[in-house]
């Protein structure tokens, strides 16, 4: 697959041409074929651009950050198991107050 910073690249090259996203999205396609980044990603990437953003980093999102695979959580887990090799996940649900989904997961 092709590198994304490479089309990122190739985007912001077509931008400081003066090129239009539209004829840059018919450059992509034919230099990247089907690993080209789509025509909504390239006029997003238009728009950046505009802006004045020319970084080719994506910006940090947000969203909640996860608070079920602690160190502590993992732990907690790793020593109920190894207390009693034979629970399931709903005995170490019950037992470290850790989510079922969560132990599965750990």
């Amino acid at each position: 697959m092709a590198d994304l910073k490479e089309q990122r690249a190739s985007l912001k090259f077509c931008f400081l041409l003066g090129k239009t996203a539209a004829e840059t999205v018919t450059m992509l396609r034919e230099a990247f074929k089907e690993e080209a980044l789509s025509q909504a990603r390239v006029y997003e990437w238009f728009s950046c651009f505009k802006r004045g953003d020319m970084s080719l980093e994506d910006q940090p999102q947000s969203g909640r950050p996860s608070t079920s695979r602690t160190d502590e959580n993992i732990q907690k887990i790793r020593d109920a198991i190894m207390f009693d090799r034979c629970r399931t996940l709903d005995e170490l649900e019950a037992v470290t107050g850790v989510s079922w989904s969560s132990c599965q997961q750990i």
